[in-house]
């Protein structure tokens, strides 16, 4: 897709976020979905708890989607030309089970600053209310940060259970995608979601986030690659590209990403989460 239409970047501004993206072809979904289903079945507990993130470390084929032309042109839009892979992260909801992501904004926790980033919310499986879609507030972007609970919950997606109480279900909106599309939301918009009740995983794979090259990180270090344009800051390091799947390299990569990122997530907390 080109980049991002008038229209399209004002109700982005306005909401926080914009969806139905057309980015990746069925075929395309399909064959991310093979090489996650792979990878949980070759190596299996490889995708657990902390290790959902940083997964484009470990897969040539995951590392490619997030360099696609069609996301990067709508991230463009919105961020710039100097655009930085900060990391990337599976959201997996098996059919039965109870996860859910509570109500949160993601610039809470993360310490990216300025907030010249987006998070990319890509289907690989399509997600509808049935089966726990993401739901946004709109409007909520434009507010300061919010206090979060953290609740730890068991069934909760998040690292520490991070909660907004009281967020009205009927004031947000769900975010509909057929597999192959992508939502693009802002750092401080607050989103969540149900769990599912269909018969199908619900599968999203989040480039979280891409960053512009100004955007440094306050809290601790990431690893990143360089998507688009320059990198005239040299605020990170960056990552090793994954030429193996699961390689011994690919992996240590990743497990070095991911014990940094824990820091980051866990700052200040006297208790760990399992992702």
């Amino acid at each position: 897709m080109p980049n991002l239409t008038v229209k399209q970047i004002d109700h982005y501004n306005k909401k926080g976020y914009i969806s139905e993206l057309n980015v990746l072809t069925t075929k395309q979904a399909k064959e991310i979905r093979r090489e996650i289903e792979k990878i949980e079945k070759e190596w299996p507990n490889s995708l657990d708890g902390i290790n959902r993130n940083y997964v484009h470390l470990i897969s040539p084929i995951l590392n490619e989607v997030c360099l696609n032309k069609n996301i990067l042109d709508a991230v463009e839009s919105i961020i710039g030309k100097n655009i930085l892979i900060c990391g990337t992260t599976l959201f997996i909801k098996n059919p039965y089970e109870k996860g859910f992501v509570s109500f949160h904004q993601d610039a809470k926790y993360i310490g990216l600053e300025p907030h010249n980033w987006v998070t990319a919310w890509i289907a690989v499986t399509d997600s509808n209310e049935n089966n726990g879609c993401m739901r946004m507030l709109p409007g909520s972007h434009i507010e300061d940060l919010k206090y979060h609970n953290e609740n730890f919950d068991e069934e909760n997606l998040l690292t520490r259970g991070q909660t907004i109480e009281n967020v009205s279900l009927e004031m947000t909106e769900p975010i509909v995608l057929k597999a192959g599309q992508m939502s693009l939301h802002h750092p401080k918009v607050v989103h969540g979601s149900g769990i599912n009740k269909s018969k199908d995983r619900r599968i999203g794979f989040v480039v979280q986030s891409y960053i512009g090259s100004n955007v440094d990180q306050v809290l601790g270090k990431m690893y990143v690659q360089k998507a688009r344009g320059e990198d005239n800051f040299k605020y990170h390091e960056y990552s090793n590209i994954p030429i193996k799947l699961m390689g011994l390299n690919e992996i240590n990569s990743r497990n070095i990403a991911n014990n940094e990122l824990s820091k980051i997530f866990y700052k200040g907390s006297e208790k760990i989460g399992k992702y």
